[in-house]
């Protein structure tokens, strides 16, 4: 059992609801019997920033209570620290997608998570995905990142005020096909081959699963020490939109214009500017003009309590 816990909120999370779903939590810990203490967040990076310090204060445990974009900052935060001093993450999964927490089978009822997060049991590490782009910028990632469509479907899904969940990714990837079919050419580059392609969709995957309900990479697991790469060649918005329910299903592979593989190394070269989202948080939009980045796997980086 962890003796000093850092609970870190995004108030924001679940549509803003996550302000009474914290409320309801504290008698759980308030049975904690070592030293907790929360912190909410107040604009983004926060809980970067939340998560380092609660780690250079001493704290074993960090738990993150929000949805994918806070364990993306938490994670980052984390990963800033020496390992010997990192502490373990916890996750109470009260997100959109909730998309690392389900590749590491975690319940999605709050109050169950906290209570087996506070309890300690089933830690194991888990490999985290590194970016570094062609400014030396570095952004870790702990379940997929995507580079093209599923970018702008990012994007786009940010400013979707009124729908949620699922809902809103799938409404966006509507909006995407539709608005922003515009694959470049890329120069791709692993330990074991290279080629050139004209992709619209590329994404790196830790995890199976993005979007709260697309299995872009049913068999990716975050302990094996390698990820898989999936690209999507230039086709029509028709087979786009013939693709979608099989992106939900996980059946995508079949198609000739799909390309999956894995690596511990990557590296693309683009013609066109590259958008990209590190698990569902926006890293490049609309107006960048970055074209080269490289990607690497930590195997092993982050000891989390699993499901």
């Amino acid at each position: 059992m962890p003796r000093k816990v850092k609970l870190i909120l995004n108030p924001m999370a679940d549509m803003g609801r996550a302000w009474k779903t914290a409320n309801d939590l504290r008698p759980i810990a308030q049975e904690f019997k070592g030293e907790l203490s929360w912190s909410g967040t107040v604009y983004p990076t926060h809980a970067i920033e939340l998560a380092k310090q609660a780690a250079e204060e001493g704290c074993d445990m960090v738990i993150a209570m929000g949805g994918d974009g806070t364990v993306h900052e938490v994670v980052n935060g984390l990963m800033q620290v020496p390992e010997e001093k990192r502490p373990v993450m916890g996750i109470v999964p009260i997100g959109s997608g909730n998309d690392f927490a389900y590749s590491i089978g975690l319940t999605q009822r709050p109050a169950h998570a906290l209570a087996h997060a506070l309890h300690g049991g089933n830690i194991q590490p888990v490999d985290i995905g590194l970016m570094t782009d062609e400014h030396g910028r570095r952004e870790y990632f702990d379940n997929t990142l995507g580079i093209g469509f599923d970018a702008v479907v990012t994007i786009r899904s940010h400013r979707l005020p009124i729908v949620k969940g699922f809902l809103m990714y799938l409404t966006a990837v509507i909006q995407t096909i539709i608005l922003n079919h515009n694959p470049a050419r890329m120069r791709i580059e692993t330990e074991a081959e290279k080629w050139e392609q004209n992709v619209i969709m590329l994404t790196l995957c830790n995890g199976p699963r993005e979007g709260g309900g697309f299995m872009l990479s049913p068999d990716s697991k975050n302990n094996d020490g390698k990820m898989e790469f999936l690209t999507v060649n230039k086709v029509s918005r028709g087979m786009m939109f013939r693709l979608v329910p099989e992106f939900m299903k996980g059946t995508h592979m079949r198609f000739k214009q799909i390309r999956m593989g894995e690596f511990k190394t990557f590296s693309i070269t683009s013609d066109l500017p590259l958008y990209i989202h590190a698990d569902g948080e926006i890293f490049t939009s609309f107006g960048s003009n970055l074209r080269k980045a490289g990607f690497e796997i930590l195997p092993q980086a982050l000891k989390v309590v699993k499901g």
